[in-house]
């Protein structure tokens, strides 16, 4: 695995625990092993390009106070969890770090407006041929 650019610090995560939904029987009933993180981006020590990219996601997991919260009940134990939930987030932020390269608008060459003339003109013939005979 790479390392990330931006790390997520732990001391900016706020875990808490709850019983996991779906099937898994007495398991599932009796032990609080799903994790709910919140992080709160606008409060983090992310770059502030970082932290705008995260806001505009449109992603039913950010809150309207900016906090963005996952959860994770995939794995039976609480520090499967909170491992899977860290490794999502820091995914996250993994996904928004990388600048897009800006695109240099350019104007197609003259040989491939010729091509593209040249296939119209060829179309609209076949077209022409379509139409009824005439004896």
């Amino acid at each position: 695995m790479s390392v990330s650019r931006y790390p997520v610090r732990e001391d900016e995560v706020e875990w808490s625990a709850m019983r996991a939904q779906g099937a898994g029987g007495q398991n599932v009933n009796k032990v609080s092993s799903a994790i709910h993180l919140r992080f709160d981006v606008r409060a983090s020590s992310l770059p502030d390009e970082i932290k705008a990219r995260l806001l505009a996601l449109a992603d039913q997991r950010l809150t309207k106070d900016c906090v963005l919260v996952i959860k994770a009940q995939q794995y039976r134990t609480q520090e499967q969890n909170r491992a899977d939930a860290l490794l999502r987030l820091q995914a996250l932020v993994d996904s928004v770090s990388h600048t897009p390269k800006v695109r240099k608008a350019t104007q197609p060459t003259f040989g491939a407006r010729q091509r593209r003339l040249q296939g119209k003109a060829k179309r609209g013939v076949t077209k022409a041929l379509r139409g009824k005979v005439d004896f």
